[in-house]
C-alpha cells in the first residue's frame, strides 16, 4: 500500500497519499451550531475546477522565456470554493458536480470528499470528460488566469433527481433558477444566491427577475450597481431590497452593507484591517460565513461582522479554496493581538461557537481567547 520510510517510498512503489483533515474541529463546530441535529445545511450544484496557482512571480513571462518560482498551490476551484468554505465552518454540505475521470478528477474528488468533508452523493465522474483546469499567475497583488474547459456531456442538474432536504441551497444567478431549487424552496429551504461578473457587460435585467425566487442575495457593489442602474452601493441596496427579503452588498476593503426586510434591520460593517495577499475567492468565503450566521440566527450586524472576519482571514493566502479559514484560524486570530480590544469586543458573539478543539493549537492559553473575545458589550 505504498509504505514510506524516512520520506522515501520503496523502489518501484509510489507512496499512498494521505489527505489529513486541516479542520479537525469541524464536527464539533457542527454540534455547537445544531446540538443533536442532522441533515444537510446547504445543497449546491456547479462546476469544479482544478486550480493551479503560481506565486512569487515578478510578472508575466515574456514570449520565449521561462520563469522559475518556488510558489505553487493546487486546490479545488469553481463551485468548490464556497463548498469548502462552508464545510470548514462546520456546515454539512452536499454538492452536485461533474468530475473528470482523469488524474485531476480523482484528486478533486478525494480532496472534497475525504479531506474537506463535502458530500458527493449527487456528484458523478464522467468517462472521457477532461477535468476543467485554471492556471493562475499571481504577481503584484494581482493575477492572470488561463482556463481549459470542455463542454460537459451531462450537466450536474441531471444528477440530482429529487433534491435532498437541506436548510439552505446556494445558487449562482448567472443562469435561470433551476427546478431543483424551486422544489427545495417550496419545501422550506432558504435560497441564497450570488452572481458573477457579466463578461458581456450588458447586465441583463433578466437576472433581477430571477430574484423573485431568492431569499438572500449577496452581490458585490459593482454588480449591484450595474444590474440596478444606480450610482452608489447604497442606492443599489435600496433597489434590491424591494425585490429580495435579505440583501447584502459587498464592498471589498470598505466592508459590507445590508438590509433584512424580514426583521427591519439595517446594518453596515467595516472590513477588518488585514493586509490582503490575494483577494481572489474572498467573496465566496464571505457568502459561506453569512450562510453560517443565518443558520445560527444571528442579528444582521453580527452576520456581516463574521462574514468580514472570515473573508479577511482568507485573503492572507494564495491557496484558493484551501485558504478558507477553519475555526482554529478564527480562534488564533482572536489571540494574535492584531486587533485592538475595543474592536475585538464586537466579535464576542463568536466565542460560544468556537469548538474547544480549535484552541488546542493556539500558542496562548485558552482563557486569553475567551477573555479577549467575550468582554461584556452591554
Amino acid at each position: 500500500m505504498g509504505h514510506v520510510e524516512n520520506g522515501v517510498a520503496p523502489p518501484g512503489r509510489a507512496p499512498e497519499p494521505h489527505l489529513q483533515d486541516p479542520c479537525g474541529e469541524r464536527g464539533a463546530a457542527r454540534d455547537l451550531l445544531h446540538p443533536g441535529g442532522n441533515g444537510l445545511d446547504v445543497f449546491l450544484a456547479g462546476t469544479v475546477f482544478m486550480d493551479m496557482i503560481f506565486t512569487g512571480l515578478p510578472g508575466l513571462p515574456p514570449p520565449g522565456t521561462e520563469l522559475i518560482t518556488d510558489g505553487l498551490g493546487s486546490a479545488p476551484g469553481g463551485i468548490a470554493n464556497i463548498a469548502v468554505a462552508m464545510s470548514r465552518l462546520g456546515l454539512n454540505v452536499g454538492l452536485a458536480a461533474a468530475f473528470g475521470d482523469d488524474m485531476f478528477g480523482g484528486y478533486l474528488w478525494r480532496t472534497l470528499s475525504e479531506q474537506e468533508g463535502v458530500g458527493l452523493d449527487h456528484s458523478r465522474r464522467l468517462p472521457g470528460w477532461p477535468t476543467p483546469v485554471t492556471v493562475s499567475l499571481a504577481y503584484d497583488s494581482d493575477r492572470s488566469m488561463v482556463t481549459y474547459h470542455r463542454p460537459m456531456p451531462v450537466l450536474p442538474e441531471q444528477f440530482i433527481g429529487a433534491p435532498p432536504p437541506a436548510r439552505t441551497c446556494f445558487l449562482d444567478l448567472d443562469r435561470p433558477v433551476p427546478a431543483w431549487a424551486h422544489e427545495m424552496r417550496a419545501k422550506g429551504s432558504t435560497v441564497v444566491a450570488d452572481v458573477g461578473w457579466d463578461s458581456t457587460e450588458t447586465w441583463s435585467t433578466e437576472v433581477l427577475d430571477r430574484l423573485d425566487w431568492v431569499d438572500v442575495f449577496l452581490p458585490n457593489s459593482i454588480e449591484a450597481m450595474a444590474y440596478t442602474r444606480t450610482s452608489t452601493p447604497e442606492l443599489a441596496l435600496a433597489a434590491l431590497s424591494e425585490r429580495v427579503p435579505v440583501v447584502v452588498v459587498k464592498r471589498g476593503a470598505d466592508g459590507a452593507i445590508a438590509v433584512d426586510e424580514t426583521t427591519g434591520e439595517r446594518a453596515e460593517a467595516p472590513a477588518l484591517p488585514i493586509e490582503a495577499l490575494d483577494p481572489t475567492g474572498a467573496g465566496d468565503v464571505f457568502g459561506a460565513a453569512f450562510v453560517y450566521g443565518t443558520l445560527a440566527r444571528w442579528p444582521l450586524l453580527e452576520r456581516l461582522r463574521f462574514a468580514n472576519l472570515c473573508a479577511g482571514l482568507s485573503v492572507r493566502h494564495h491557496s484558493g479554496s484551501l485558504g478558507s479559514p477553519c475555526w482554529g484560524d478564527i480562534a488564533a486570530f482572536g489571540e494574535s493581538g492584531e486587533l485592538p480590544e475595543e474592536i475585538l469586543r464586537d466579535y464576542a458573539f463568536v466565542v460560544p461557537y468556537i469548538p474547544e478543539a480549535a484552541t488546542e493549537s493556539v500558542a496562548r492559553a485558552e482563557p486569553t481567547v475567551r477573555e479577549a473575545w467575550s468582554v461584556d458589550r452591554s
